[in-house]
């Protein structure tokens, strides 16, 4: 089965001199392989009449033309598909009555469409997208998906459905007692923003609403996309935790980034792999270790498919850094607000060094990146050098103009960014787009790479996870820790993610306190030493996956978490040290 699928946002017919049809081998000797649509002055491509020599393809000017070659079989499993030459979903994950579902794959390629499917909000049409077929429900006759479905689409099926962007939720009016029950302002502590509107909360707050509010609803299923973004590492334990009550006796489906969390919520989990906006492949249901295993891998042994690159962790604990060159000082900070106080101990930032920063949301992290910054300037303390800062902020927001005016009226740009920082992020495919139509995913990619552009000496990055995938994450640590170590820089990297602190961080700096009233800034200490501190006061252990060396987070007073808090390891097993 051949797919040939048109970017329609990529494809400038008026920019270009129409490649594609002048080079396609079939419209030279005659053939109508490719036609110019009379309607949008864009190429159609004919699936049955290409062989798929991929000259258009390479032709394009815009990189607008996808043609890939999938086994015929796959063509019966095909659920929905948006139009011709657009993506098109093959397969669907299967809802389990006890179970929590975990979703997992690349942004872009068929998890929201395939929630939305399950949820009733989209009709598949089976392929057949010009006339798509009444009774939907037919199509999964024989199998456990067809009770499912013809009640789902009967109406019989309630459905609760907490959306990726929570940050929309910021302008609907109301306060926040409006959207959650007193019980549950109650039993998730935010009574001290329950009285708040909405659009002066923070993206965690935001998040927790709409977690809760999905949560208290009579259903029979409950869909949760990227739960965790924004929320501190103790509200994602907790929250996850709550998300696995409500399996006892429903239905439940969660889209995850966050591995850690996905790992410990999940019963199970089904893959979703092919080709951002071209198609996508639901696996069948795995092992959440299994599962999560086989995605860090890149293939897929059963299907024989190599759909990524191979994601590596560190077997031990990474050594004590080596003597490096001071960048800068700082001495005890403490800057005062009319509800808040943080206070930090002294310390310093070496050249070439990745230092994660980690601690609940609202004690002070962002507010001690901007004294670093010189965004603010502490009430106490000072910073000991003058170095050039380049920040990303924890909140993106799109402007006006394409991306590719972003970076072109960007000042003092490093000779190597388009090697080195916008090509592995993809950033060169997303020029002609404007800033307003992006993703989330991309606007923080974005925003990610414009900042590692800037020529700077120190780097302070807040929550860069946060609407990218488990590969995008993955693929902006190296990013980081590849520019710091060869330009002799050093970044400090704000997160919740602990497999991203994982891999990124040589250095940890740990913030306690209480949110919204006072934080304490501790360190960098070494990630070891760090990650101790910070989970012991957590009450949280992790261990090392036998096969991927992942961390992965213990039950609570399981045999190992008990070993390890005894032997106050709560950063890696002392059997794997």
């Amino acid at each position: 089965m051949r797919v040939a699928v048109l970017n329609s946002d990529r494809c400038h017919p008026k920019k270009c001199s129409q490649e594609c049809v002048r080079y396609c081998p079939r419209v030279r000797s005659g053939d109508e392989t490719i036609v110019m649509d009379e309607k949008t002055g864009k190429p159609i491509i004919s699936e049955e009449l290409c062989v798929g020599c991929g000259i258009c393809v390479h032709k394009c000017p815009f990189n607008a033309i996808h043609i890939e070659n999938l086994p015929d079989e796959l063509e019966e499993d095909m659920v929905h598909r948006f139009g011709e030459n657009a993506f098109r979903l093959f397969r669907l994950p299967v809802p389990k009555k006890g179970k929590v579902v975990g979703i997992l794959g690349q942004n872009g390629i068929g998890k929201t469409t395939a929630i939305n499917i399950l949820s009733g909000q989209l009709k598949p049409n089976l392929g057949n997208w010009e006339m798509p077929p009444e009774d939907v429900a037919e199509y999964w006759k024989g199998t456990e998906m067809y009770d499912y479905m013809s009640k789902l689409f009967a109406g019989n099926i309630k459905v609760s459905f907490k959306t990726q962007y929570v940050d929309k939720l910021a302008t609907a009016d109301g306060v926040v007692r409006d959207f959650v029950s007193d019980e549950a302002i109650k039993k998730f502590e935010m009574e001290e923003i329950a009285g708040r509107k909405m659009g002066e909360i923070s993206g965690g707050d935001l998040q927790k609403v709409a977690i809760v509010s999905a949560m208290s609803e009579d259903a029979d299923i409950y869909f949760f996309d990227e739960p965790s973004s924004y929320l501190d590492i103790e509200s994602r334990v907790k929250m996850a935790k709550e998300i696995r009550k409500l399996a006892e006796d429903k239905m439940v489906m969660v889209i995850e980034h966050d591995l850690a969390v996905l790992d410990f919520l999940a019963d199970s989990v089904h893959l979703i792999y092919g080709k951002k906006g071209v198609y996508g492949i639901v696996t069948q249901p795995k092992s959440v270790r299994h599962g999560i295993n086989l995605y860090l891998s890149g293939y897929l042994k059963e299907e024989n498919v190599r759909f990524g690159e191979e994601i590596k962790f560190e077997a031990h604990p990474p050594r004590e850094k080596k003597e490096l060159n001071t960048m800068l000082k700082f001495n005890k900070l403490r800057k005062e607000f009319d509800n808040f106080t943080l206070e930090t101990e002294e310390g310093e930032i070496h050249e070439g060094e990745v230092i994660g920063v980690v601690g609940p949301n609202a004690i002070g992290k962002t507010t001690f990146v901007k004294m670093l910054a010189g965004v603010i300037e502490p009430t106490e303390g000072e910073v000991d050098a003058e170095v050039k800062v380049s920040y990303k902020p924890q909140y993106v927001k799109a402007v006006d103009g394409t991306v590719r005016d972003v970076f072109m009226s960007s000042k003092s740009l490093n000779p190597f960014y388009e090697r080195e920082i916008v090509k592995p992020l993809g950033i060169h495919t997303l020029y002609d787009k404007k800033l307003r139509e992006l993703s989330g995913g991309e606007l923080q990619t974005v925003a990610i790479a414009l900042c590692l552009s800037r020529e700077a000496d120190i780097y302070l990055i807040d929550e860069p996870s946060a609407y990218l995938d488990s590969s995008q994450r993955m693929s902006v640590a190296k990013v980081i820790s590849r520019v710091m170590e060869k330009e002799g820089v050093a970044a400090l990297v704000v997160d919740h993610d602990v497999y991203f602190i994982d891999m990124v961080s040589q250095s940890l700096m740990v913030f306690t306190g209480k949110p919204g009233v006072s934080g304490r800034g501790m360190g960098p200490f070494d990630l070891r030493t760090g990650m101790n501190i910070f989970l012991k006061e957590l009450g949280v252990t992790f261990r090392r996956d036998e096969e991927s060396n992942r961390p992965r987070v213990n039950k609570p007073d399981s045999r190992l978490d008990r070993e390890q808090k005894a032997a106050g390891e709560y950063y890696y097993s002392p059997l794997s040290t």
